[in-house]
């Protein structure tokens, strides 16, 4: 539902939604567990919808970080969570380590999923 409702715009509902569904995650399944990191990068979607950069980038680190330790650096979810920290660093103009990132995505995708892959 958070997810349907930042689609449609309703950003102050999906960021409440989001922090509340991150919350539960984390109580029952703790915070390093892949599905919490899953809800961790969709908040950070959400406030970066909002114009929040500075949490959307502590939490898209947070993914990042979570991710690569606990399913590795070459795991698809890990290179999701790779992805969506570049287009924030591309959207705050930090575009070094945004291409950086980029690559590494592209380049992990290739590898994992193959070059014919859509």
């Amino acid at each position: 539902l958070a997810l349907v409702l930042g689609y449609q715009g309703k950003y102050d509902e999906a960021e409440k939604l989001n922090r509340r569904a991150l919350e539960g995650y984390e109580k029952e399944l703790g915070v390093q567990h892949p599905d919490t990191l899953t809800s961790v990068s969709n908040l950070a979607l959400v406030l970066r919808y909002q114009g929040k950069y500075d949490e959307a980038e502590k939490l898209n680190r947070r993914a990042l970080e979570g991710s690569e330790k606990e399913l590795g650096e070459d795991h698809p979810n890990t290179l999701t969570s790779v992805y969506c920290l570049a287009h924030l660093l591309h959207t705050l103009r930090q575009y070094t380590e945004a291409a950086e990132l980029y690559q590494r995505a592209c380049d992990g995708y290739t590898q994992q999923l193959g070059s014919q892959h859509p």
